[in-house]
């Protein structure tokens, strides 16, 4: 009675693994072991119903023979599934030697007179061999693989293994039998729970990284790796909190590169990504930490400048960004000189939206364009200052 209440809670909790196992596998983007276990799972929940369907039909020796041979198959299935959930890169030969071998064995078993206490020998030692291998890679691994779960699937696995070599007794002592199946089942139990609890950590983690690189998508230019201007209003509603300090105010410095088109057009595309890519290293390099880089488009970028207590600094992040930019760029050998257009707008003076302040700043550097390039000018105030500007920086 017992071992059919054993057996009977055993195969149901194996065929909800299969489902679990079988429903994870067909999530994009999951490791294919999911797949592998849940093949496992059903070859063990197979070897259970058997022993139920052959009673009565067929000789004990061929109950035991048949239900040993799906165990072990779950044991080659288990360990192929481990191998691609670890990235280990063993060949499946290896693995199908060794099966092939206890196919061997249990075919001789079947064919011949030989007692099943020899047979369980070989099976004991299949077994036990391939769950100290999952152990021991598993162990390898645990570096590779994320969280401490897989420690467990190691453990669990080590375990499995000492308690296969205690098989043979089931033919010498009938408690055993059911002791040692009960053992058996809570332990592979465990074993396939913590398999399940590895892939769901590894999917955790792919969705969150997922989730990363959206966001990134989101608030940060792929090319440049400076802000965009989504993530700029978010980063300048932070920067007029520390403008409300007393006597601290903001600039918005709308920098429109000039020559930029005459090189992407005669150089390239790909010349003109790694010009633009100089151009985000050196405004970070040009800024603080308090200030704001962000690309908007093209060849077009601001800088919002935060924490100014002097309409001087102004003109020196100015004169500073133009003779940073002024400087040629050398791309594969081969140098271009760019320059830069710069319109400036103060908060609260000339707005007190992050919109307002750029249209401010835009019609500034439309007047340095309109006076030759290369230049700077304040929204409101006399005429832009030339080029000779960034000679006195």
């Amino acid at each position: 009675m017992l071992f059919d209440i054993v057996h009977t809670s055993g195969t149901v909790v194996y065929f909800v693994f299969v489902i679990l196992f079988w429903w994870m596998s067909r999530v994009p983007r999951t490791d294919p072991g999911a797949g592998w276990w849940a093949c496992a799972l059903l070859s063990m929940a197979s070897a259970r119903l058997l022993l139920f369907a052959l009673e009565g039909i067929a000789t004990p020796r061929t109950v035991t023979l048949t239900y040993a041979a799906f165990i072990c198959l779950e044991k080659i299935l288990f360990v192929l599934g481990l191998i691609r959930f670890l990235k280990l890169g063993i060949r499946d030969r290896w693995i199908f030697g060794p099966a092939a071998l206890m196919g061997l064995w249990t075919g001789v078993a079947w064919l011949t007179p030989a007692s099943l206490s020899a047979y369980s020998i070989g099976l004991t030692a299949f077994n036990a061999a391939a769950l100290a291998f999952a152990a021991a890679c598993c162990l390898r691994q645990r570096h590779a693989v994320s969280g401490r779960l897989i420690l467990v699937t190691a453990l669990v696995s080590g375990v499995l293994a000492l308690h296969w070599t205690t098989f043979p007794l089931a033919f010498f002592q009938a408690h055993w039998r059911i002791i040692g199946l009960a053992i058996g089942s809570a332990l592979s139990l465990v074993l396939y729970l913590s398999l399940l609890a590895n892939v769901l950590q590894q999917l955790q983690h792919r969705l969150l990284d997922a989730e990363a690189h959206a966001l990134e998508l989101a608030y940060y230019d792929p090319l440049t790796g400076l802000n965009n201007q989504n993530y700029l209003g978010k980063l300048f509603e932070q920067a007029l909190l520390l403008a409300t300090r007393p006597h601290h105010f903001v600039a918005v410095f709308y920098i429109d590169l000039d020559n930029f088109k005459p090189i992407n057009d005669s150089a390239g595309h790909r010349t003109g990504d790694e010009v633009l890519k100089a151009v985000a290293q050196r405004l970070k390099a040009c800024t603080r930490s308090t200030d704001i880089s962000a690309r908007i488009g093209g060849d077009e970028f601001i800088v919002v400048a935060t924490q100014l207590e002097q309409n001087a600094q102004i003109d020196l992040i100015a004169r500073k960004l133009l003779a940073r930019l002024s400087e040629d760029i050398t791309i594969e050998g081969a140098a271009y000189t760019l320059g830069a257009s710069i319109g400036i707008s103060l908060y609260p003076a000339h707005g007190t939206s992050l919109t307002a302040l750029i249209e401010a700043a835009d019609a500034a550097m439309y007047q340095v364009k309109y006076h030759g390039k290369h230049g700077y000018a304040i929204h409101g105030r006399d005429g832009p200052r030339g080029a000779e500007a960034a000679s006195a920086a």
